[in-house]
């Protein structure tokens, strides 16, 4: 079946940047339709979804954050990477990696929007 995992530091300093990586199995990330989202749950707040790279590896950021945060991906070891800079302790966060087939065009993100998320991996911004 397909499984997604993500990786990473749970801890960033204010104004570094934070890297997640997202190993996926079971699965193609250059399977035709599939796309590979980064999203995000802030405490208090919504799924926000924060980009994703295509199957055939477009990029898509969302306007809030396209000015901080790069996706990329390793089709060698089946994986797909999130930087965001300059992180801030507003990027405390839940982050998770999850596929839909096909785009979704909405950063309000919904569970069912997804058909595979990984379990999530805390992330806090704090010096």
């Amino acid at each position: 079946q397909v499984q997604l995992q993500e990786s990473g530091p749970g801890l960033v300093k204010p104004s570094q940047t934070l890297s997640l990586t997202c190993t996926v199995s079971g699965a193609s990330i250059t399977t035709y339709s599939y796309y590979w989202s980064w999203i995000r749950q802030s405490p208090g707040k919504g799924l926000e979804r924060i980009g994703y790279i295509s199957y055939s590896g477009n990029t898509y950021y969302n306007p809030s954050l396209q000015s901080r945060a790069s996706i990329s991906r390793d089709t060698s070891k089946n994986q797909f990477t999130l930087q965001l800079n300059s992180v801030t302790p507003e990027d405390t966060a839940i982050y998770y990696c999850a596929r839909s087939q096909w785009r979704v065009t909405t950063d309000q993100a919904t569970r069912r929007q997804y058909a595979y998320w990984g379990q999530g991996t805390q992330v806090t911004v704090s010096s």
